[in-house]
């Protein structure tokens, strides 16, 4: 049984969170590339400024983006490995850390209704367990800014439900996006397991590494055919027009109930902040 210390945890997460803030990940960076050179020169403009952007923050260490996002946190942790200390805390004050240091903007208010009193150390963080074979503990960690997050939707649609209609859905919601969700976009789609489980992967889908399109047969190809259609709606780089919509469409999919069939798009903006450690 392999041992892992708690504060090597924070030490890491708060490393990942100043990363992620400042260095726009290299699939994200490339197929911004890609989508500038199959553009008219307005668009073409919008996204070679992205690029000058990323640079300057990656530099400078300024952030991608003012909306430095909520800390959102997958974590695969390995049966044979035994973690000494409080995981849970750990975490949250890796995340209060590297805000701190990255002098990011703290965005988490305590209270959602009433009070809206911020945290002050954009905790607590959004995290989600799952157990694996190993000894290792797998962080991806993704900075998930509310401009986008709010043009996400999710919908309950019964198995009479056609291929088609889950297209007509997704297509709706970015129309609905249009410019407010910073486009070119990344279009996380999760389909099935029940009303949670359907958001839970569409967040973990735009996790997945730009061009690595879904192992299914199937599911790739829905994924080819949405990107395609995405982008002919002509909402283009920050809604001005253009033939890039969206850098990339990805989607996880679960077993469901026989009586439903459940759907959930998460939008993501260009700033498509996600990183990935293993300790």
């Amino acid at each position: 049984m392999r041992k892992l210390k708690a504060v090597a945890i924070t030490k890491t997460v708060a490393q990942m969170c100043v990363k992620a803030a400042h260095i726009l990940p290299g699939d994200t960076t490339l197929a911004i590339k890609k989508s500038a050179a199959k553009e008219n020169w307005r668009a073409k403009k919008i996204l070679n400024l992205c690029l000058e952007n990323a640079d300057i923050a990656k530099k400078e260490l300024i952030p991608l983006c003012q909306d430095t996002g909520t800390a959102v946190l997958f974590v695969e942790i390995g049966s044979d490995l035994c973690i000494e200390g409080d995981i849970n805390k750990a975490i949250e004050s890796g995340v209060a850390q590297g805000y701190k240091d990255g002098y990011l903007r703290k965005s988490i208010v305590s209270d959602p209704l009433f009070l809206r009193k911020n945290t002050k150390d954009n905790t607590p963080p959004v995290v989600h367990y799952s157990f694996v074979k190993g000894n290792k503990l797998k962080l991806t960690l993704m900075l998930k800014g509310a401009g986008s997050e709010n043009n996400s939707r999710l919908t309950m649609l019964t198995p009479a439900a056609t291929v088609e209609d889950i297209e007509n859905f997704v297509l709706e919601t970015v129309k609905l996006a249009g410019s407010k969700a910073c486009p070119p976009l990344v279009v996380g789609i999760g389909i099935g397991g029940n009303f949670e489980t359907c958001a839970l992967l569409s967040k973990k889908a735009l996790a997945r590494e730009i061009g690595r399109f879904n192992k299914d047969k199937r599911y790739a190809s829905l994924e080819k055919r949405l990107l395609s259609k995405i982008n002919k709606l002509n909402i283009g780089p920050l809604g001005l027009g253009g033939k890039n919509t969206a850098l990339f469409v990805s989607v996880e999919f679960a077993p469901c109930h026989m009586a439903s069939l459940p759907l959930a798009v998460n939008i993501g903006c260009h700033s498509n902040r996600h990183i990935t450690k293993i300790l």
